[in-house]
């Protein structure tokens, strides 16, 4: 028994001394909220595929945008004109083009669930094209129980990366608050590698 509290004892030194050590922190997150609107064809069961306008809201975080790529989490809520709206929880990857507003793909994969019609849950994902200035451009698509299916392509702007990740078009536009760093030369060795 006291062996144990000589142990916890140690344990807990041993975590208050690397948590109150000093470094240089840093604990830049990467964001995204994203409004579009695209067409859309789905169907249930049998049915034959029906063409639909669609809506497409995207919030979501993810880790450092230093990074050369970005993983994180994703919220998706695509309302269906005149059906209902589906919601889906995604996990992305991205490049660092993608997250500083240049040019850069991002990937999101996951599972959904149907907030209208017949019940249906099933994998969802999407592919996105990130363009400057927060601009995007995607296909995405899910198939669930109930032989549900939909696939489309939507357009619209990411309004974080039009903001403050933004990194492109810095000479015509500043970004006085930028939320990541811009890459660092270094001497011997150049600008940090960047994918995009």
């Amino acid at each position: 028994m006291r062996r144990n509290v000589k142990a916890s004892w140690i344990g807990v030194a041993l975590a208050l001394g690397i948590a109150l050590a000093p470094d240089v922190a840093r604990a830049d997150a990467s964001a995204w909220a994203f409004a579009g609107a695209g067409a859309l064809a789905w169907k249930e069961g049998t049915a034959a595929l029906a063409p639909r306008v669609a809506f497409n809201f995207d919030y979501g975080v993810g880790t450092s945008p230093d990074g050369s790529f970005i993983i994180g989490g994703l919220a998706r809520l695509t309302p269906v004109i005149d059906e209902g709206a589906d919601l889906s929880l995604l996990a992305r990857f991205a490049t660092h083009g993608f997250q500083a507003g240049k040019v850069g793909v991002a990937v999101d994969v996951g599972g959904y669930q149907r907030l209208w019609g017949t019940y249906s849950r099933g994998v969802a994902g999407g592919l996105t094209l990130g363009l400057p200035l927060g601009f995007s451009i995607g296909v995405q698509g899910l198939y669930g129980t109930g032989d549900a299916l939909a696939f489309g392509a939507f357009a619209g702007i990411d309004f974080l990366r039009l903001t403050v990740y933004r990194q492109s078009m810095l000479d015509a536009w500043p970004n006085p608050y930028p939320a990541h760093q811009t890459p660092a030369a270094t001497a011997s060795f150049g600008t940090s590698p960047r994918f995009f």
